[in-house]
């Protein structure tokens, strides 16, 4: 007996993730879709292990993970200089205030 393979366009692909994704169970996406749950729980792990994740969130679009992350290494950069400038003009506040006090 033969199993039988079905292909599916990487439309339908890529809006059974995103409503997996948004869903509580993936397994119930499957269900209303009509495909068996281990084709889009692996569906699923492909897009969640790609550069390009498939948020759920429909204003987000597409989300290039290298991107994120060098953009979040880049923020954490900024964030520790503006700390350092913020303690010198903390320091230098309470020099002049006891100068003028």
């Amino acid at each position: 007996m033969k199993k039988e393979s079905r292909s599916y366009p990487n439309e339908f692909k890529q809006e059974a993730v995103k409503l997996a994704l948004g869903s509580t169970t993936v397994s119930s996406v499957a269900k209303e879709l009509g495909i068996p749950d281990a084709t889009l729980h692996t569906w699923v792990n492909k897009a969640k292990k790609s550069d390009k994740y498939i948020s759920s969130n429909p204003d987000a679009g597409n989300l290039n993970i290298k991107d994120i992350l060098e953009e979040n290494k880049e923020l954490k950069k900024q964030l520790s200089r503006l700390e350092q400038e913020k303690a010198i003009l903390k320091k230098a506040a309470t020099y002049f205030a006891k100068e003028l006090g």
